[in-house]
């Protein structure tokens, strides 16, 4: 039986590249968007393309919806357990610390943190009756890496880092992994207001380049291979030596 796998946000940037790179290793998967229909539908046809008998389907979801997400989160729970889900959905919000807007603030936590609480509600007491899973949440290199401006949506991914190493040790006996996927800088859409900056940017990253969704997508993939059965409670950085290196530049 093809195992079952659900993305959230997965339309465009990263989470297109994981879904694309999961249909492609014949997982059957279940992506959400919440206004990326057209890009939807095209990245299903291009999937189809390269792999005709991919299984894979879009379904919309605004997480910012707490009624819309118990409802989704309800069917999940009536239908056949899923073996993977990846939360890659998420906001940004980006203000100085003592500026922050606390409805703007609760906002972003319930896409990027409450959600993921939610719908992992539904999905890991099937994967735990059927003694296998993978849960992987994309976190962010902002979790542990200050940057001003940033404060809350470090804070939503320090929060969903803290709540996956938890749910990790109480999942890994009923054969459940449960990791978190820290990008730092993606070549997508969510980057554009730092055009400016980023040659500049680029210099102070070991790798020379910000990452490609592909480079996400390939150790997402990674994590629901058999070889990453042992892998769980921890953060995985994708950021080309980034947070390893010293801040300050001589």
């Amino acid at each position: 039986m093809t195992q079952r796998v659900l993305v959230t946000g997965g339309g465009r940037g990263v989470g297109a590249a994981i879904v694309r790179a999961l249909a492609l290793a014949g997982f059957n998967v279940l992506f959400t968007v919440r206004t990326a229909e057209a890009e939807a539908e095209a990245l299903i046809a291009s999937i189809k393309t390269d792999k005709p008998d991919a299984a894979v389907e879009a379904r919309l979801l605004d997480l910012a919806d707490k009624a819309a997400v118990e409802a989704f989160a309800a069917t999940l729970a009536e239908e056949p357990a899923y073996y993977g889900f990846i939360h890659n959905a998420g906001m940004s919000y980006d203000t100085l610390a003592a500026l922050v807007d606390q409805g703007k603030a609760e906002e972003l936590m319930q896409v990027n943190y409450w959600s993921f609480v939610k719908l992992v509600g539904a999905l890991v007491r099937p994967m735990t009756r059927a003694r296998a899973g993978r849960i992987v949440a994309i976190g962010s290199i902002a979790a542990d890496v200050a940057n001003a401006g940033n404060a809350i949506y470090a804070a939503s991914k320090a929060a969903l880092a803290g709540y996956c190493r938890t749910l990790a040790i109480e999942s890994a006996r009923r054969g459940v992994t449960v990791n978190v996927v820290a990008p730092g800088f993606v070549d997508t859409a969510m980057l554009a207001p730092y055009a400016a900056y980023r040659a500049n940017v680029e210099k102070q990253i070991p790798a020379g380049r910000f990452a490609g969704p592909e480079d996400v997508a390939a150790l997402v993939s990674f994590l629901l291979s058999p070889g990453a059965a042992y892998i769980t409670g921890t953060t995985l950085p994708v950021d080309g030596g980034l947070t390893a290196a010293l801040a300050i530049q001589r």
